[in-house]
């Protein structure tokens, strides 16, 4: 059902590759909700993936744009500009890549070159978005600016590698241009730390299915689905939310919460009566 909540709006999707991801789940969700909307991904994304599909469904056009270049940027909102005839009201970050998780590359053995490129792909180019909006007086007043980030930026997680050092920087340009952005021009940026996601992206990572699994038994409502995420995105576009700045916002079904709960403890447990069954067998002692 539709509510209307972002009647009138303009916005602009970064990163909907397929309908796996939660961009594109938003996109889909904002035009339901009335939004007029611009599409973009970098052009190698764009061929290996379905966003002109989006793109029609959602009646608007697919503006190609490496997010880690000024000029590309620059060409993107000024054509988002032209199309929407002046300002608009969100941005949406959905963008996050690690060369050194791609090649199994572990975190105590990083190729710094790849880690640079971890870093300006998923943090970067956040800032260079902004920037250049910005300078270009590209947002309404009172628009809001989402990205999305992950827990990892607060607590380590096995296999999350380098990106966890990315969500961490991209949390802090939320907080430090959130206050920029907000004092000249009401504009409120936020970051949403969502749940692990069986997007293309996420599950590249080491342990992935492990990690959802876990991260379900851990929380008390279940982890969030990129139909629900796309729904609190549509809610922080919209003026109910008009208020709500400079925030990490956890969309995790509680998991941020919690130290341990019943259904991981009783997997726990299980797996320890069966390490201690095999060693009593074998008279096989290791330290945990």
């Amino acid at each position: 059902m539709a509510f209307n909540l972002l009647k009138g709006k303009k916005g602009l999707i970064f990163g909907a590759l397929n309908d796996k991801s939660i961009a594109w789940k938003v996109a889909e969700k904002a035009y339901e909700e009335g939004a007029e909307i611009v599409l973009t991904n970098a052009p190698f994304a764009i061929r290996l993936g379905d966003t002109e599909k989006l793109a029609e469904a959602c009646n608007t056009e697919v503006i190609p744009a490496d997010a880690t270049k000024i000029e590309d940027i620059e060409n993107l909102i000024k054509k988002s500009m032209e199309r929407f005839g002046g300002k608009f009201d969100f941005i949406l970050h959905s963008i996050g890549m690690s060369p050194n998780v791609r090649k199994g590359i572990t975190y105590d053995n990083l190729n710094y070159e790849y880690f640079l490129k971890t870093l300006d792909v998923s943090a970067l180019s956040f800032h260079k978005i902004l920037q250049v909006s910005r300078k270009m007086d590209a947002l309404n007043d009172w628009g809001s600016v989402l990205a999305l980030s992950y827990v990892a930026a607060q607590r380590t997680l096995y296999g999350y590698n380098d990106m966890a050092d990315a969500k961490s920087l991209l949390e802090s340009i939320a907080r430090s241009f959130g206050y920029i952005y907000g004092r000249e021009k009401k504009i409120r940026i936020n970051t949403i730390s969502q749940s692990p996601t069986p997007t293309t992206a996420g599950q590249g990572i080491m342990g992935f299915d492990g990690l959802v699994d876990f991260s379900n038994r851990m929380s008390p409502l279940g982890n969030a689905t990129a139909e629900e995420c796309a729904d609190y995105c549509i809610a922080m576009f919209s003026d109910l939310t008009k208020k709500i700045t400079m925030q990490n916002i956890f969309h995790d079904g509680g998991f941020s919460s919690m130290g341990m709960s019943r259904r991981a403890m009783d997997v726990y447990t299980k797996s320890l009566d069966e390490y201690y069954e095999f060693n009593d067998v074998t008279h096989k002692f290791e330290e945990f």
